[in-house]
């Protein structure tokens, strides 16, 4: 069983966002002592970014939104964003066209798993299906025992 610091998060991360033909994405476990959402794997953020995607509130930024809402949470252009849904330093990712799912273990919530383009993009309803699914995929393992 894989554990929330198993190197294999990040080779799962990686491969995910290859197969959706992105350059960055983020993979977060729920701790629901403190209702956080913290970072398992990421790849392609900043430095900078670092200290503030360790932790999440749930209900904050994209991901914490889609933990909170327990859907999707899709930008077309986060650089152009004015939903004030993106937390503010999350421009500095540069990047655009940017989708966030929950991960669920049916009605349990586990975390989130985010991708994101350096161009405008809209995922297609598909694609956020795909992505659900590889969320589901993991949901059980992602949790500690």
């Amino acid at each position: 069983m894989f554990s929330s610091t198993d190197p294999c998060w990040a080779e799962f991360l990686t491969q995910t966002i290859s197969e959706f033909g992105c350059t960055t994405g983020t993979l977060h476990r729920h701790d629901p002592a403190d209702r956080h959402l913290k970072l398992v794997a990421q790849k392609g953020i900043p430095e900078a970014l670092m200290p503030i995607i360790q932790s999440i509130p749930v209900g904050k930024g994209i991901a914490g939104v889609a933990a909170e809402r327990q859907e999707p949470v899709e930008m077309c252009n986060l650089q152009t964003d004015t939903s004030n849904v993106a937390r503010t330093g999350a421009k500095q990712t540069q990047v655009q066209g940017t989708l966030a799912v929950p991960v669920m273990d049916g009605v349990r919530l586990c975390g989130t798993l985010g991708i994101g383009k350096l161009v405008p993009y809209d995922f297609t309803a598909e694609e956020i299906e795909r992505l659900m699914h590889a969320a589901r995929s993991i949901a059980a393992k992602l949790l500690p025992a």
